[in-house]
């Protein structure tokens, strides 16, 4: 089966180091947020813009035009197991860590430039492509709101939404570090 080729978050016992590191906190309010807050899907490299390297990255036999557009290709799903040839209409790049979860979880006080980092974040966990369907159900919730279907994926989606709170230096509510707690304990021992 196509995986995704998400970069590998740390093993278990760092994540879970990491998780006790976090600051607990309330959410800051979402007054002044919006996505253009975090320039997102930005130039890489010629025409290659951050989902381009995503798709590219994740599938499997992905074919690109010459402006760098993902025309064909096989994607796997790890949130739900579907698999998808349409990239333009099935696949989307999920931000780990949602933008708007990131603005309440400290982002709000970042540089553009800093949140520009977050939102385009190829060498931390922190995009990874799914199905257009997981990730709209996902929207921007935390893991105690959501978590993927599969909970084959809990373990990797846990360190990945872990690690990336820990390098950015977000906050996380209690809910949320109890339902990551949770998660980890899927991990094999």
């Amino acid at each position: 089966m196509v995986r995704g080729d998400l970069p590998e978050p740390p093993p278990t016992e760092v994540v879970r180091k990491e998780l006790a590191e976090l600051t607990v906190a309330a959410p800051h309010a979402m007054t002044g947020y919006s996505r253009s807050k975090f320039p997102h899907w930005v130039t890489q490299y010629g025409t290659c813009d951050t989902r381009e390297v995503v798709l590219q990255r994740d599938g499997q036999d992905v074919v690109q035009d010459d402006q760098c557009r993902a025309v064909s290709g096989v994607w796997y799903s790890a949130y739900d197991g579907k698999v998808s040839t349409k990239p333009s209409t099935e696949v989307d790049i999920d931000h780990v860590v949602p933008l708007a979860n990131g603005w309440r979880s400290g982002a709000d006080e970042w540089t553009t430039a800093k949140r520009r980092q977050f939102a385009n974040d190829l060498t931390n966990p922190q995009l990874i492509a799914v199905s257009a369907s997981s990730n709209r159900q996902k929207g921007d919730q935390s893991p105690d709101q959501w978590a993927p279907s599969l909970r084959s994926y809990w373990c990797t989606y846990a360190r990945a939404w872990t690690h990336v709170k820990y390098v950015y230096a977000l906050n996380i509510t209690e809910p949320e570090k109890t339902k990551l707690d949770e998660m980890l304990d899927t991990c094999p021992a």
